[in-house]
């Protein structure tokens, strides 16, 4: 089950930390077929991995489109069939509607799960090519030794921006540490007013979005304060990741000018995009637990709901008086739960157009490519990395 503190951090939005990631792989795998395509061997594993990817990506907007198909059902379905059950004072036909929805859910559970599965055993055989480009380079550097000013200079240059990325990622993780700490005293209050509240308690199901609940049921102040903290810390940690991915381009770039010179010597470059292309792999499997873990969540509170809530003489005694607190509580989820599945849904999209349009470079021999040729997509490569931009999740 998802650690309540995990879940409590995020807001609808989550999801589309997918996009720059899936963005990423595509134009980071088109940079590794442009430095080893001159290499028959390595052009050919290259080509492999960036199809299974893409294979993978196919299976990926599949999953999200469930996803926001389940949303939808929510909106359009569980939560009006609740609010006539509740107009009725009928909790069994509560629990059969919740009953339908589990179901539901745990469907993507297992789907999501799978395509997790898969991203890591794809995400070995990516590392296992690049493994197999660093040996093959280990071999021709052999017969090569002559290196050049130039060469020295990019590589010094390289390092220094690798550092650079190691000290911002070591405060992005400062940042984050702090956010949980705070999103901690959140939960532990909106906890305590639960408790307090019967009411409060029983429609806190219908937000596993705890900031949403937060802001849309509580306005004490110091939820009011600690919002605020929240929402500032959130802004610092987005600024430091477009300073980060601002870096992470530089570099690139740089790579691409010493991977260029060495390609000009017969050298093979060193597979660092194929690595960037693991971390990006990595990031959206990651992302992708996230997501069971937040069905696991959403599953685990209608359960909870169904047997603790509507099947108690506690309720049905109490249900009258509360009908307006259902109402509105149930009208606020639905705009929730509406956001999210509009996320599911956008990053469905960028999946689909990943699946299709970003691989077809590898429609063309990079080995046949000119010099201006080769620089002209270098040069749309980066552009195209720098106007990607870390999604910022906002504070809710």
């Amino acid at each position: 089950m998802a650690d309540s503190k995990e879940i409590s951090s995020w807001t609808p939005e989550f999801i589309q930390e997918l996009l720059p990631a899936a963005e990423r792989t595509a134009l980071l795998y088109h940079l590794s077929y442009l430095c080893l395509g001159g290499f028959p061997n390595l052009e050919s594993l290259i080509r492999e991995r960036a199809l299974e990817t893409q294979l993978l990506f196919k299976s990926s907007v599949v999953v999200l489109l469930e996803c926001a198909i389940t949303s939808s059902t929510l909106v359009f379905s569980l939560f009006p069939s609740l609010l006539t059950a509740v107009e009725h004072n009928n909790p069994s036909l509560a629990v059969k509607y919740l009953d339908e929805i589990r179901a539901k859910i745990d469907d993507i559970i297992k789907a999501v799960e799978d395509i997790v599965k898969r991203y890591d055993d794809h995400n070995q055989s990516v590392a296992s090519c690049t493994s197999d480009v660093i040996q093959e380079k280990m071999e021709k550097e052999k017969q090569l030794t002559q290196t050049t000013e130039e060469i020295k200079s990019l590589e010094e240059a390289v390092a220094k921006l690798e550092e650079e990325l190691r000290q911002r990622a070591e405060q992005i993780d400062k940042k984050q540490t702090t956010i949980e700490e705070k999103n901690s005293e959140l939960q532990n209050l909106i906890t305590a007013l639960s408790v307090e509240n019967i009411g409060f308690g029983i429609l806190a199901f219908f937000f596993p979005f705890i900031g949403v609940l937060a802001k849309v049921i509580y306005d004490t102040a110091k939820s009011q304060e600690l919002r605020a903290e929240l929402s500032r810390l959130t802004s610092e940690k987005s600024s430091m990741q477009k300073q980060e991915s601002s870096t992470q381009v530089k570099l690139i770039d740089f790579q691409m000018q010493l991977a260029n010179c060495k390609i000009q010597l017969g050298m093979i470059p060193s597979p660092v995009h194929l690595a960037e292309v693991q971390k990006c792999l990595s990031q959206i499997q990651q992302i992708l637990v996230r997501l069971q873990k937040f069905w696991e969540k959403v599953g685990s509170l209608i359960d909870t709901l169904k047997k603790n809530t509507f099947a108690s003489e506690e309720l049905i005694e109490h249900l009258s008086d509360m009908k307006q607190e259902f109402v509105t509580s149930i009208v606020e989820a639905e705009k929730c739960w509406q956001r999210f599945g509009d996320c599911c849904r956008r990053a469905q999209v960028i999946f689909s157009v990943q699946s299709e349009d970003a691989y077809k470079f590898l429609e063309m021999n990079p080995s046949s490519l000119s010099k201006d040729e080769w620089d002209e997509q270098h040069k749309s490569i980066i552009e195209k990395l720098n106007q990607i931009s870390p999604q910022e999740m906002p504070m809710i």
